[in-house]
């Protein structure tokens, strides 16, 4: 990665991967887009276009113009926001993408676009879930992930196009907001043990799923796309996680450092759902084995650094 154009750079992990990014290839060198303007550090330290990424012209000519030798695509609507507006979500995500791909193809670019533990489902194993099983998923989010997956494929068995993935669990940060996820919980509940001392979570006591700090996210994108290709099996998308939880376990680690701190439950019947048909644990040796993925950050380790950032970040 040379020169990077990146689209929904707004969104949770486009905020910081921008950030990341510029200090390592140099600010100039990587154009942020995002379908709106907003006073932000990435909009602000580096160069940023207005884009819907339905509009496919102005993709490549935005790319095209910065003479980006790398697309990575990133907006796109989340789980629980995608299974309130189904339609929506499709030609939004689906839309994005192949507009993406194809500004990609006919640029030559590199390309990247993350997949989700949503792209399991009910019928997919559990625990230790492999980097190779059986996909099914039950949310139009899933459904999304996996249909990107296989175009990435298609896209490089056909055209040649390098394109690379990784199916992520839920990204916890103190940067962005919570932005319509079923992981959301695993970020708001930071946010309230200092505000409030107390959270209500969404998500049912035993729930597990897998969750990795946002830091260690970032470093495996650009990783996976500074990687070997020849060492490269699978493309679309590796299995990434550094750990698997439940809420009871992440207010455990909350109370170490705010003994008073209370949580509660109220269910949302639709996440809650969409979150029993992802996997428990998944594996990630394929990642490991082929490019060197390897999470820095346990619960523990992010819990210590969330509690501090957030504190700064909200005056406490």
């Amino acid at each position: 990665m040379k020169k990077v154009i990146v689209t929904g750079a707004l969104g949770q992990i486009g905020s910081e991967l921008v950030t990341a990014m510029r200090k390592q290839y140099g600010a100039d060198n990587v154009l942020a887009t995002d379908i709106r303007h907003i006073d932000h550090p990435v909009t602000q330290e580096g160069p940023f276009e207005v884009l819907d990424v339905m509009d496919g012209e102005r993709m490549a000519a935005l790319a095209k113009g910065h003479g980006a030798d790398t697309m990575i695509h990133l907006a796109a609507l989340l789980s629980a926001t995608a299974e309130a507006n189904p339609l929506l979500a499709w030609n939004l995500n689906m839309g994005g993408l192949m507009n993406a791909l194809e500004v990609s193809k006919e640029q030559n670019m590199q390309f990247f676009t993350p997949s989700s533990i949503g792209a399991f489902g009910p019928s997919t194993p559990k625990d230790g879930t492999p980097q190779d099983t059986i996909q099914r998923p039950t949310t139009m989010y899933g459904v999304n992930k996996v249909s990107g997956e296989l175009l990435g494929d298609y896209y490089f068995h056909k055209f040649g196009l390098d394109t690379r993935g990784l199916r992520f669990p839920g990204l916890i940060s103190y940067e962005v907001l919570p932005g319509g996820g079923t992981t959301d919980y695993a970020v708001d509940i930071y946010y309230k043990a200092i505000e409030e001392g107390a959270y209500t979570s969404f998500i049912n006591k035993g729930t597990y799923m897998d969750m990795m700090y946002m830091p260690d996210a970032i470093q495996a994108i650009i990783d996976l796309m500074e990687a070997d290709p020849t060492k490269l099996v699978h493309r679309n998308s590796f299995n990434v996680t550094a750990m698997s939880m439940e809420p009871e376990m992440v207010a455990a680690e909350i109370r170490k450092h705010i003994p008073t701190f209370e949580l509660s439950y109220h269910v949302d019947p639709i996440r809650q759902g969409i979150a029993e048909s992802w996997p428990n644990s998944i594996d990630a040796s394929a990642a490991k084995q082929e490019w060197g993925f390897n999470p820095t950050y346990s619960l523990e380790t992010m819990t210590v650094d969330m509690l501090e950032k957030l504190k700064v970040k909200l005056g406490k």
